[in-house]
């Protein structure tokens, strides 16, 4: 009995492993200049980052994780991996080209235009994203 739980064990393990290991590294975002010089309007306070918060929550985190490590529960299902947020190449961008990406997409990310249609909460997100700066 111990023996097939061992065996359940690695086979589950195994089928993990070679799920994330055929997902690939994003390739380079081509982010038009109007975006990357784009300032964030919102002030990176308190209220901006809980607003952020639930929208991150709501429509991020299952691909992105909680803490925006790339980790949620959809993850894994994505032919790309889908970024670490904490990590500083991502946080070197400027709040334009994260709001960007976030919101316009590509490839396994959605196109968030229709689901974040506020502008405010789009750069709510931005704020609440630079929060998983390690």
């Amino acid at each position: 009995m111990k023996s097939i739980k061992v065996f359940i064990v690695i086979a589950i393990a195994v089928v993990g492993f070679a799920f994330t290991a055929q997902q690939k590294k994003a390739e380079a975002w081509d982010v038009p200049a109007e975006y990357k010089s784009m300032e964030n309007p919102l002030a990176n306070d308190e209220a901006s980052v809980n607003s952020g918060k639930m929208v991150y929550m709501k429509h991020c985190r299952s691909c992105h994780g909680n803490a925006g490590l790339g980790d949620g529960p959809k993850a894994a299902r994505l032919n790309t991996f889908p970024g670490d947020f904490s990590g500083a190449e991502f946080q070197a961008q400027t709040d334009g080209e994260i709001m960007y990406k976030s919101i316009f997409g590509r490839d396994d990310m959605p196109n968030y235009e229709s689901k974040i249609p506020s502008k405010k909460d789009r750069w709510a997100v931005v704020n609440y994203m630079r929060t998983f700066k390690k």
